[in-house]
C-alpha cells in the first residue's frame, strides 16, 4: 500500500538526518524556539464560516506532477492574500516532491498558521516540524497506534503546535478522538485503490463533536463540493490540486469562498 511506502521512506529520511542533526539537538532545538503562536491553527479553524486551507503542492503518487512551474513562495503568498485561513506545505520529497525548505521559506513570507504536510512515523518529526517553522503537524492515524496518535498530539501541542488528525473511515474517526484528538481531518482519498468519494466527508462528519474542527481533504474539484461541505457542517477544506492547476489562484480562491456563503 502506498501508504506503508511512505511511511517506510519517512523512516529512512529520518534516520539519515539524525545523522546531521541528533534527536537530542533537534528536540533542544523544538523546545528553545518562542511559543508565541501557539495553537494558531486550530484557533483560526474555530472562527464561524468554511475555511479554505490552501496547499502548496508540486506533485502527488496519484497524479504525478501537477505543477512544473512551481514558485512556492509566491503561490503561499497569492493563497494568504486571497483569504486563506491556513496553508498546507508539502514536505515529502519522493512521491510528492516537496522539500523542507518549500516550508522554510515560506514561513518567512506569510502570516497565516502552516501546516507541515508529511508522514510523521517518528517523534523526531514532530521537533523538527517546529523547527522549520510548522504551526501543526498532519498525524495519519492509519501509520500510528492509539498510543503513538496520543504522545505525538501532546508532543506538538507542547511545542506551541497542533496536529490534524486524519482518518478515513469510522474506525479511525473512533480512534482519533479516542487520542485527543482536538483537529479531525477526513480523506476523501481511497490510498489503497485512489478512488475519491467526498461522500465520506459527508458520512463521517456526524461523528465528530461540533466544538472539533473537521476537517475535509481530497476530492474537491469545484465551488459546488465546497457549497455541499459547507451544507452539513464541514469547518474546512483542503484544497491543492485544484489551487495548483487553476490559471489564477485569485479567481479559483474567490469562487470557492463565495460557494461556501
Amino acid at each position: 500500500m502506498i501508504l506503508d511506502t511512505l511511511a517506510d521512506v519517512a523512516r529512512e529520511r529520518t534516520r539519515a538526518r539524525q545523522k546531521e542533526i541528533s534527536f537530542a539537538k533537534m528536540r533542544h532545538l523544538a523546545e528553545s524556539l518562542p511559543q508565541n503562536r501557539a495553537g494558531c491553527f486550530q484557533k483560526v479553524l474555530q472562527e464561524p464560516g468554511l475555511h479554505i486551507i490552501a496547499e502548496v503542492k508540486k506533485a502527488s503518487p496519484s497524479k504525478g506532477l501537477i505543477a512544473p512551474f512551481f514558485p512556492y513562495e509566491t503561490i503561499a503568498e497569492t493563497y494568504e492574500k486571497s483569504g486563506a485561513s491556513a496553508i498546507s506545505v508539502l514536505t515529502e520529497p519522493t512521491l510528492f516532491l516537496g522539500k523542507d525548505a518549500y516550508l522554510e521559506a515560506i514561513r518567512r513570507r506569510v502570516k497565516a498558521p502552516l501546516l507541515r504536510k508529511d508522514f510523521t512515523v517518528d517523534p523526531y518529526m514532530v521537533f523538527e516540524a517546529r523547527c522549520l517553522g510548522a504551526d501543526a503537524v498532519l498525524l495519519i492515524a492509519a501509520l500510528l497506534s492509539d498510543t503513538e496518535l496520543s504522545e505525538y498530539r501532546q508532543m506538538a501541542e507542547s511545542l506551541g503546535m497542533d496536529a490534524l488528525v486524519e482518518a478515513h473511515d469510522e474506525r479511525e474517526v473512533e480512534r482519533a478522538l479516542k487520542s485527543g484528538a482536538n483537529i479531525l481531518g477526513v480523506n476523501n482519498r481511497n490510498l489503497k485503490d485512489f478512488t475519491v468519494d467526498i461522500g465520506n466527508s459527508l458520512r463521517l462528519r456526524p461523528l465528530v463533536p461540533p466544538g472539533i474542527p473537521f476537517i475535509a481533504e481530497s476530492g474537491i474539484h469545484d465551488g459546488a463540493a465546497v457549497k455541499l461541505l459547507a451544507e452539513h457542517g464541514v469547518s474546512g477544506v483542503l484544497i491543492g490540486e485544484l489551487l495548483m492547476r487553476s490559471p489564477s489562484i485569485e479567481a479559483k480562491m474567490k469562487e470557492l469562498l463565495e460557494a461556501a456563503i
